[in-house]
């Protein structure tokens, strides 16, 4: 097979096409023709070495999130079969690139995979498992009553945070780039502020979703005896404040991917892609999702 491989820490220029044995399903897995690859943010740090726990050692095949068709079935498995259509997410700060999505082919065990319905098409599926899976998990640990302020509503994570929260009944504040409000107030955001504006615009909420995160900003923005939620660790809030502060760090849950995938195979749940890309271009693909502000997700096809 072909795949996408860091061959050495560094910018976009070390993303090479190199050709690899095909993987073999083993027990409990399938075997994934992938058809699209998320490109993330998570991917471009695995590239430049700057990951919890130290850089990986290349060379090694990034991505989490991909879509495609079961093309094998291991010896223990009876949910997929040859010719699924199916969307899941590696976890790829377990695998550590063996395997990575950037690849034709991924040996996927069977937990990290839902059907994909023919109402979706592999791009935009692919744009949810890790995305959608962590705005899921901060939700619920931001659950409550008052208002959640969203900081990087625009983002992928931020964008279906807000939505999450507004089918849970939930007051939804929102920061945007400042060129995407309509977008986040389209998806149920209550009120939206632009990022030059930033959270203080919105005064203080009892919790706060720091989708990017912008750090002291957020935490500002949190009422005393609140809770702060972060995609990665910031500096540290002064303990007088009683802010409770937690890193959502993702735990893949094939219940939640199923329900992520059919509320937006029906329109419940609403993505965008920015741009697909063939994945011999991945360079190109990772220095367009550095430029920032981009209305969605840039994808690798295959």
């Amino acid at each position: 097979m072909r795949a996408i491989a860091v061959t050495a820490l560094g910018g976009p220029e070390v993303l090479h096409v190199v050709d690899l044995p095909d993987p073999a399903a083993g027990p409990g897995q399938v075997l994934v023709r992938v058809r699209a690859a998320c490109v993330q943010p998570a991917d471009a740090a695995a590239r430049v070495g700057r990951l919890p726990g130290g850089p990986v050692p290349p060379p090694f095949l990034p991505g989490w999130d991909f879509a495609g068709d079961v093309v094998a079935v291991g010896a223990t498995d009876s949910r997929f079969h040859v010719g699924d259509r199916v969307v899941g997410l590696v976890p790829w700060h377990l695998t550590r690139g063996t395997p990575g999505s950037y690849a034709q082919l991924v040996a996927a065990d069977v937990d990290w995979l839902t059907e994909l319905p023919t109402a979706l098409d592999y791009a935009t599926a692919s744009t949810l498992p890790l995305n959608g899976q962590t705005a899921s998990q901060a939700v619920r640990m931001l659950a409550g009553d008052g208002p959640l302020l969203v900081v990087g509503a625009s983002g992928g994570v931020g964008g279906f945070a807000v939505q999450l929260a507004r089918q849970a009944g939930r007051r939804v504040l929102a920061v945007a780039n400042d060129h995407d409000q309509d977008w986040v107030r389209e998806i149920g955001a209550d009120e939206v502020v632009t990022r030059s504006a930033g959270p203080a615009a919105l005064g203080q909420a009892p919790a706060v979703f720091d989708a990017v995160p912008v750090g002291a900003a957020a935490a500002n923005a949190t009422k005393d005896g609140g809770v702060l939620v972060t995609t990665r660790p910031t500096e540290p809030v002064d303990p007088a404040r009683g802010v409770r502060r937690q890193v959502v760090l993702i735990r893949p849950d094939q219940r939640v991917l199923r329900d992520l995938v059919t509320a937006a195979a029906v329109g419940r749940l609403r993505t965008r892609v920015a741009a697909t890309i063939p994945f011999e271009r991945a360079a190109e693909a990772h220095r367009i999702m550095a430029t920032g502000g981009l209305p969605g997700k840039v994808v690798l096809t295959f």
